[in-house]
């Protein structure tokens, strides 16, 4: 894409979207063009249409997973290249309805304690026991832990937002568990390289992992 990735990016960082989002942007924008061999800018709303139907007969993505590169496409022909045809008039993909999957206090108990090491345990207590999404939980810094005021502050949210989450004594045990055991510094959660946070990969698969293994 050149120049026209180069202008979404400057576009996104603009209005301030979360890395994620704009990763997961740029990469759909990649897949479009790569999927006719051809710029963006080339194509239209024919296009957009026949790759929304590709993702979703042939692909069999679910529907959110379309949305999102709805969403991309969506952003990239109307505030990108200020297209005339409207992208609007192209239907978005309805969500499934499905119930979500609650586990039991048991459940949950069971699986922080086929977590591999204190690290894993920690975090996935944090993320139970907050609320925290697990990209809040990996970016949270020690200075986010009030244990005076018995509260942990969520920097840049979902939304962007700031809040604050109850901190449970249960939770702040093994947090000073933790911290005795690992000394961070800055991130609470560090990565293999001790300077970044934890990947949020690394969290998901750790839960899955300790999942399977109790057969859930």
């Amino acid at each position: 894409m050149g120049e026209l990735r180069d202008r979404m990016l400057e576009e996104m960082k603009l209005r301030n979207l979360s890395e994620k989002t704009v990763r997961s942007y740029i990469m759909q924008m990649e897949l479009y063009a790569k999927k006719f061999g051809r710029s963006p800018a080339e194509l239209g709303e024919l296009e957009i249409r026949e790759y929304l139907r590709y993702l979703r007969e042939e692909k069999k993505l679910s529907s959110s997973s379309i949305n999102v590169a709805y969403s991309a496409l969506k952003f990239f022909y109307t505030q990108i290249l200020h297209c005339k045809f409207s992208v609007e008039k192209i239907s978005r993909p309805k969500r499934e309805k499905k119930l979500p999957i609650i586990l039991s206090k048991r459940e949950i108990i069971s699986i922080l304690e086929e977590s591999r090491n204190l690290k894993y345990k920690t975090i996935l207590m944090t993320i139970y026991s907050t609320g925290c999404r697990v990209m809040e939980a990996t970016h949270l810094k020690v200075s986010d832990i009030d244990s005076n005021r018995m509260q942990v502050r969520v920097n840049q949210g979902k939304g962007k937002k700031d809040r604050y989450t109850i901190l449970s004594k249960t939770l702040l045990t093994t947090l000073r568990e933790y911290w005795k055991s690992y000394r961070p510094k800055e991130w609470l959660f560090t990565g293999l390289g001790k300077e970044g946070p934890l990947g949020e990969s690394v969290v998901q698969k750790e839960f899955k992992d300790a999942k399977k293994k109790l057969a859930y």
